[in-house]
Parts: structure tokens; C-alpha cells; sequence
């Protein structure tokens, strides 16, 4: 496979020939395959890498499976994902990591499987897998109450430094969150409750404990400017999802209960703060944190709704929409969905279009803006927070040279788990 006169995300117009699963040759009048895809005026990039995604299976496939869940990653342009614990049952040991690979087989796109940390985790059998990362750990509970205490969690981060596998934590403190707003009832609420206060202490216990032994941790979606200083300041790596950079807590009396999430919502002063850290380089990564629950679920009251929005199909389409109208470069965007992310989690073949790597590619028109609209996407959740935002949605995915998703179609293919294939 060829693609022909490609830009590139730094403006280099450029061949990109694909042999087998890997990017041959990146140049300039290379000799023509069998199989040429005209990309003149079109954005080639790397597939994004999402870090953080909940596919929910096994335990709650009404809300997502690893089919439908892939599918909309591939159509947003996601090649690999990183699966969470906090499914049913938790993957805490190897009976439940290998119950979940199963699973995972079905995906569509690359895949890791992360494991977790609860009273009843067996670390030895667990380190023992092909984990993606250890994580994300909780600190407070979320969706799953697999939130720890400190010991457990400071045995965990050993554990992890001895086996060389990386750690991604879930940072709040529940002692922190604002009990006196419990007798409310509105949408905001939710943001009320789970103060800023309580992430930044958070963030700062985990990298303090992360220091004094040795250590690194990576702060999973981050949600605050002072939170994004903390880690940074600390020498760790940190995330944030999209809904943090384009959403914030004047969007929530349209959001109603669709809009809570952990950590929540926070002021537009804070979003636009986040925005311009991702900008300036002091954010690592963009993921997902994607978090479907159907319909029926979020629509209760703030204080019974479950936590969690979808988001692995419109993240980097909100970011090439951004890209578009000039708010941030497209080796930004790059950089903090794929070539970041793989350094971060030791992904040594993906995350860049050089000679030798995966061909985990996404073709874009980048002046393909859009409506997102929820009906359309794959997610088997059916909504967005995201719902009138406009997107710059790919025209292709490729994961290791197979095309997966292309014009509305998918592909019959299987990913594979990378820290078993690398």
C-alpha cells in the first residue's frame, strides 16, 4: 500500500509506503504498489493511542462490549487502547486477567489490559501477566469501588517499580470532598462534592509517595491547572480527557446528569487553564477516559446516575476540529495522541510515521469539519456529551497495514494485545 503526496503532521508533504504491518519507506517519489491511495490535500497521522478506556467487558455489556467499543475507536482513529480494571469481575489476579484476554479478542483495533489493585488483588499472579500498566489505581472510589488505602497503595507502587511495568493512578481524596452540598439536587452538584481541592491533594500525595520510593507514577485525567503543575513539578507524566478541555461546569444545566463524571466537571476558568497547558506542552497526553452507561442510566438524579461519559470515537476529531481553526498544531495533536503516549508506556513500534514502525495510520481531510452526533457514532451507548461540537472525523484507519475502518465500513480483523506481539 502506498500513500501518495501525504501531509504529514509538520507540514512535510511526503510517500508513505506500507509493506506487511509496517511503514517501508516515508519519502518522496517512491515507486507505486499495487494497491495507491491518492492523499493529496489529506493528513496522514499516526494512529491515536488512547491510554484509558473502559469497554466495560466482562460484567456490564450492556453498556459496551469489546466489538462495539473497538469500532468506535477505529472510526475515530484509535488504533491501540488501554482497558481498565474496574469491570465485573475486577481484574485483580490471573483467573480475571485471562477471562478478560478472551474477551479482548474480539477488538478490532491493538489492545493492552491493564490490572488492578484491591484488598483482594493478587499481585504476584497478576505482575505476572502482559499488563499494559498497573492502574488505574483509585485512590477514592469511582465507578467499581476499587478505591485503596495508603498502604496498599505504596505496596502496590513497589510491586509495580520492581516488575518494570507502569503505574496510572486515579487521583482524588475523598476526605475532601464536600459533604454539606449532599442535599442538593442539581446537575453541579456533582462538581460541588468532588472539590478541585480534593484532586490536587491527591496528586500530590501520589507523586510525594511515588518520589520517596523510587518511582513514577502517571496521573490519569487530570482535571485541574494546579493538579497538571503538581505532577509536572514532580517529574510525572499526566492525562486529560477530552471532556475537561471542551466541557466544563457551564455546559452542565444542558448536560443535566450526562455531564458527571470523576473526577467532575470543573469552572470554565480552570478548562480554559487546561487547554492552554495541552497547548503549551505541560500536558503529556490526551485520553479518553471512555465511560459509556446507556440512556436509561444516566438518566436519574446527580446523586444515582453512575459516573462516566463515551468519548473514544470524537477525541481526536474534536482535537483535528481545534487543529483546524488554529487553537493548537497538528504535531501537538500528534504528539499528545501517539508519539507521547507510546514513550510514556513503552510502545517502542507506534506512535510515529518513520521507517520501521506499525502501520497504525489515519487518513484525514482536515477541512472535513462536521456535526457529532451521538446517533452516528459506534459506541453501543448511543449518546455524547459532545452532541452540535463539530469534528474532523478520519476518512481511513489502517492498524498494522490492514485497513479496519474506511468510508463508514469496518474491516473482519483482530487485534492483538501489544505487550504480548509488541
Amino acid at each position: 500500500m502506498l500513500f501518495r503526496d501525504a501531509t504529514l503532521a509538520d507540514g512535510r508533504v511526503r510517500d508513505v509506503r506500507i509493506e506487511g504491518e509496517s511503514i517501508a519507506a516515508v519519502g518522496t517519489d517512491l515507486d507505486a504498489t499495487d494497491e495507491s491511495i491518492d492523499a493529496d490535500g489529506k493528513l496522514l497521522l499516526p494512529g491515536m493511542i488512547d491510554a484509558h478506556v473502559h469497554f466495560r467487558e466482562p460484567g456490564f455489556s450492556h453498556k459496551e462490549t469489546w466489538t462495539t467499543g473497538s469500532k468506535s475507536a477505529a472510526a475515530g482513529g484509535v488504533t491501540t487502547v488501554f482497558d481498565q480494571p474496574n469491570t465485573d469481575p475486577p481484574t485483580i489476579d490471573a483467573e480475571s486477567y485471562n477471562r478478560k484476554a478472551e474477551l479482548a479478542a474480539a477488538s478490532l483495533v491493538e489492545y493492552a489490559i491493564n490490572g488492578g489493585v484491591t484488598d483482594e488483588w493478587n499481585p504476584d499472579e497478576l505482575l505476572a501477566k502482559p499488563l499494559g500498566a498497573l492502574g488505574e489505581v483509585f485512590l477514592a472510589d469511582s465507578t467499581g469501588e476499587m478505591g485503596i488505602e495508603t498502604d496498599l497503595f505504596e505496596d502496590a507502587i513497589k510491586r509495580a517499580r520492581d516488575a518494570g511495568i507502569p503505574v496510572t493512578v486515579h487521583a482524588e481524596d475523598a476526605t475532601l470532598f464536600d459533604e454539606s452540598v449532599r442535599d442538593r439536587t442539581d446537575a453541579d452538584a456533582w462538581s460541588a462534592y468532588r472539590t478541585a481541592e480534593a484532586e490536587m491533594r491527591a496528586i500530590e500525595h501520589a507523586c510525594g509517595v511515588a518520589e520517596r520510593l523510587g518511582s513514577t507514577v502517571h496521573i490519569a485525567h487530570t482535571s485541574t491547572p494546579e493538579g497538571v503543575d503538581i505532577a509536572a513539578d514532580a517529574g510525572m507524566t499526566c492525562e486529560v480527557s477530552p471532556h475537561h478541555l471542551f466541557l466544563s461546569r457551564d455546559d452542565l444545566d444542558e448536560l443535566g446528569t450526562f455531564g458527571r463524571m470523576n473526577p467532575p466537571l470543573r469552572s470554565e476558568d480552570r478548562r480554559v487553564g487546561m487547554f492552554r497547558r495541552l497547548v503549551e506542552g505541560d500536558i503529556d497526553i490526551v485520553a479518553t477516559d471512555h465511560a459509556p452507561h446507556t440512556l436509561e442510566e444516566k438518566d436519574a438524579s446527580i446523586w444515582d446516575t453512575p459516573s462516566g461519559v463515551p468519548g473514544v470515537e470524537t477525541a481526536l476529531p474534536l482535537l483535528l476540529e481545534q487543529a483546524r481553526r488554529g487553537t493548537i498544531s497538528y504535531e501537538r495533536v500528534r504528539n499528545v495522541t501517539a508519539t507521547n503516549v507510546a514513550d510514556i508506556f513503552g510502545l517502542e513500534s507506534k506512535g510515529r510515521i518513520e521507517e520501521g514502525f506499525d502501520a497504525d495510520l489515519v487518513l484525514v481531510d482536515p477541512d472535513a469539519s462536521t456535526d457529532i452526533r451521538g446517533t452516528q457514532l459506534h459506541s453501543k451507548c448511543d449518546w455524547t456529551p459532545f452532541e452540535g461540537r463539530r469534528g474532523v472525523f478520519p476518512e481511513l484507519t489502517t492498524v498494522r497495514g490492514m485497513v479496519v475502518f474506511c468510508g463508514g465500513s469496518f474491516a473482519d480483523h483482530s487485534g492483538r494485545n501489544v505487550r504480548v506481539w509488541g
